[in-house]
């Protein structure tokens, strides 16, 4: 075991985070952590990196277990070193022998005319310093540096520029690519992929699936979470609850949960009451009152299940607009932006229609954020920006929650929005975003992330326009707030257009893509997927002219004869039949396993089984079992099927 908590109470002020609960993280795990905001996930991470100390029970680390930390407060660093410097810390003791080599190598020029023993235990000690450089691979730290920082969206020029000069978000790119680098037995990610975009996050996920130490995620982001974890732990009423496998699969297994919980408490309370009519019947009988006893007694001594009641918070969220707008809202003529050499957009257009509802994407540095403040006429620019008539915007932005003010209350925040709303209209409006009672009197100060995002969403829709613009609506929201979010616009008669790097708050929103490229606004009609699968046909189309173009004598080709190739096809045929017969097996035996834990759900919810406790915790005890069997037999499955399609794909 690398770290975890054995019988972990912790409260947080007057708040229980956790209640008796007991995680063990072993080597080589991929751990997503998911929960409600406000839920503790972060305090959670705060626990194991041993920042906070439990209120009874014990954090457990082994000695030996390196740990790294990325959260938001890291912000607080700050440094006039490079961005390579800072990333090149992860190799401290690198560092510090080549700092050791550089002395000694003085020495042994200064020893250089001279002979004896000084100088020969000199050359000894570099000797020795230079094996233990060799052994620690020393040479490349430069180079994997690099490459790293490269991944994480850096251009070669920024290598050299102080770190001081970069924004909040690039700055957690620094120090996530130093703490990947450090390479610690256990990762402890907080929202990593808030502050990536899309191509970074890409090379993320497959970065940390080839990670040899175990990595602990808290995001929102569904897709990630899909790609990259084998167990969701979820931090849910005070406790910890274990799912093994990716996020999709949490959600049926979740759902299965609740409805056997739900069987076996309205059966229990089928039970409860034959018995207690029995009971009430008998008791008063001679004949019968020894066996309205032993009924009273079972009913004493049992286990009572209890009722599933989901406690999730449902964001209300109810989009109002007062006036329609124009066929055409937005038009962009000829518009050009640079920022000194670096080039945004150049003699671009582009046109937003009543309706459209856009997905603004592309890499992180390519002006999302600047195109959105051209659109809301909040940015200088050359060309021409046409506003529709009746067109009422509303913009979200990140700054929006460093601008809020930290002394003002949740209600007296709203009230400074403008929206000409009275005080129990505001009220109604911050209820649907889960600020009820006495939330809305809580300081600004006090809010977590989440519910500051949720203050600066409130005030954004406070005013009922027809046009919105959405800079990262869902950093800070958790999985569930991204879903009722999404559900809201999709409901919004209203037209917007939103940059998120959140691959599936993008594919349940948008009907366009606006793609950054090349200087201009690219648009595809049509939503996420179609893009992606779009993407994927024209990447195919470009492979086979480049490979035309490296041939240079096609005559060649023709004249070596097809049956050299014929054995080489017989043991690829051989290798894949081979895999489709352990694809197959594995078919089977799911199949098996799925009508064995079918069998052992219904004896789990036979009601003459709450009458005996052993029976009860032996059949929940088996059910369990079978259900980690099948979910190891579905991750084979997943694996072996994955095998075989690239195995056909090569062969083609």
């Amino acid at each position: 075991m690398l770290a975890g908590l054995q019988n972990v109470r912790f409260e947080f002020g007057a708040r229980t985070i956790l209640e008796d609960s007991t995680w063990h993280i072993q080597p080589n795990e991929r751990i997503g952590l998911i929960g409600y905001n406000g839920t503790g996930k972060s305090t959670l991470l705060k626990l194991l990196a041993g920042e906070y100390s439990p209120s009874s029970g014990s954090v457990e680390r082994s000695r030996s277990t390196s740990i790294g930390y990325l959260h938001q407060d890291l912000l607080s660093f700050d440094t006039g070193d490079s961005i390579l410097q800072v990333a090149m810390g992860a190799f401290e003791k690198v560092l510090t022998l080549e700092k050791e080599l550089e002395d000694l190598a003085h020495a042994l020029e200064a020893e250089n005319n001279q002979e004896g023993a000084a100088a020969e235990e000199l050359l000894t000690r570099y000797t020795d310093k230079l094996h233990e450089m060799d052994l620690l691979d020393g040479y490349t730290i430069h180079h994997k540096t690099e490459e790293v920082l490269q991944g994480l969206g850096f251009a070669t020029a920024d290598m050299q520029r102080p770190f001081r000069e970069f924004s909040g978000g690039w700055r957690m790119r620094v120090l996530l690519a130093k703490m990947i680098l450090q390479k610690p037995d256990l990762l402890l990610l907080d929202e990593p992929t808030n502050h990536l975009d899309l191509p970074s996050i890409e090379w993320l996920e497959k970065y940390l699936q080839h990670y040899q130490g175990s990595v602990v995620i808290v995001s929102h982001d569904k897709f990630f979470l899909d790609r990259m974890v084998t167990e969701i732990v979820e931090l849910y009423q005070q406790n910890l609850h274990f799912y093994k496998g990716n996020y999709s699969y949490y959600e049926k297994e979740k759902e299965m949960r609740i409805s056997l919980q739900q069987r076996a408490f309205e059966n229990q309370q089928d039970y409860i009451r034959q018995q207690e009519k029995f009971i009430e019947r008998f008791r008063a009988k001679a004949t019968k009152a020894a066996a309205a006893q032993s009924a009273m007694k079972r009913l004493e001594k049992m286990d009572r299940i209890e009722n599933v009641e989901m406690e999730r918070p449902d964001m209300r969220i109810q989009f109002r607009i007062d006036k329609t707008p124009g066929k055409v809202l937005v038009e962009l003529k000829d518009v050009s932006k640079h920022f000194g050499d670096i080039e945004i957009v150049n003699h671009a257009a582009a046109e937003i229609d009543r309706g459209d509802k856009i997905a603004l994407i592309g890499a992180n540095g390519k002006g999302k954020s600047t195109i959105l403040r051209i659109i809301g006429g909040t940015e200088k620019f050359s060309g021409t920006r046409n506003w529709g008539h009746n067109v009422e915007e509303s913009f979200y932005a990140q700054h929006q929650l460093e601008s809020l003010n930290v002394n003002n209350t949740v209600l007296e925040e709203m009230k400074m929005c403008g929206s000409q709303k009275n005080e129990l209209e505001l009220r109604t409006l911050l209820g649907c975003f889960l600020f009820s009672g006495d939330d809305v009197d809580k300081k600004i100060r006090v809010l977590s992330g989440g519910e500051k995002a949720r203050v600066a969403l409130a005030k954004t829709i406070a005013g009922k326009a027809n046009f919105l613009l959405l800079d990262e609506p869902t950093n800070h929201l958790d999985i569930h707030s991204c879903e009722l979010l999404a559900e809201a616009l999709n409901k919004y008669e209203g037209s917007y257009i939103l940059v998120s790097h959140d691959r599936y708050f993008i594919s349940k929103t948008a009907n366009k893509i606006w793609e950054i490229d090349n200087g201009q606004i690219k648009v595809f009609k049509g939503p996420y997927a179609e893009w992606v699968e779009w993407n994927k046909r024209m990447l195919a189309q470009s492979k086979p002219s480049s490979g035309k173009q490296k041939i240079e004598k096609p005559k060649t080709e023709a004249i070596q004869p097809p049956v050299v190739q014929q054995p080489i096809n017989k043991e690829v045929k051989k290798q894949l039949q081979k895999q489709q017969r352990i694809v197959d097996q594995l078919d089977e035996k799911i199949r098996f396993l799925k009508e064995e834990s079918l069998k052992l759900e219904l004896r789990l919810s036979a009601p003459e089984i709450y009458a005996d406790k052993i029976k009860f915790l032996e059949a929940e005890s088996d059910y369990k079992k079978s259900e980690q069997v099948l979910a190891e037999a579905r991750l084979n499955y997943d694996v072996a099927l994955e095998k075989l399609m690239e195995m056909e794909e090569s062969s083609t």
